[in-house]
């Protein structure tokens, strides 16, 4: 018989161990802090450019992450499209204007942000959900999205969609 002591490795104190992501509805007063988020995005080509006015005008649309000290370290939109009843489907959402701080990214900001989007699809009964990226998705493919045709998305926002910007639509049926 071979017997050893187990080493114990030191266990985090509770001061040690990561706040845990408070994920809110974004504010209209958030609209300035929504624009410096994302204008890093913007710069790189990976979202598209939005007025502050519209940032303003849609900040209900957002969830955010908001950091200690009042900055926001993700933010993600889901704008509902009404039923379409003449291809039998209920109410979609769209995701959109999704980032995370680059300080901020791998710790599970983006995650957070996408499953409180899916738990309020989910509670106001959305048909599915739709997104573009002109990235892997990686992210959207790990929560169970697929690529889709821009056909099954809502018009007005397949309609919207710059072909130079060689998106890739996703989707997940809910």
């Amino acid at each position: 018989m071979i017997t050893a002591t187990p080493r114990l490795g030191t266990v985090p104190s509770r001061t040690t161990l990561p706040a845990p992501l408070r994920v809110r509805s974004a504010r209209r007063g958030d609209a300035v802090a929504l624009a410096a988020l994302s204008r890093p995005f913007v710069r790189s080509g990976a979202l598209r450019e939005r007025s502050l006015s519209l940032y303003a005008s849609d900040a209900t649309d957002f969830l955010v992450v908001e950091a200690h000290g009042g900055t926001l370290d993700g933010c993600l939109g889901l704008r509902v499209h009404p039923a379409d009843p003449a291809r039998g489907r209920g109410p979609t959402g769209v995701l959109y204007n999704f980032c995370v701080s680059p300080r901020r990214q791998g710790c599970g900001v983006g995650a957070q942000l996408l499953r409180a989007a899916l738990a309020q699809a989910t509670a106001q009964s959305l048909y599915a959900l739709f997104t573009a990226t002109t990235g892997g998705g990686d992210l959207f493919l790990r929560y169970g999205f697929a690529p889709a045709s821009a056909g099954l998305a809502p018009a007005a926002w397949a309609n919207s969609l710059d072909p130079r910007r060689n998106s890739r639509v996703l989707a997940r049926m809910l």
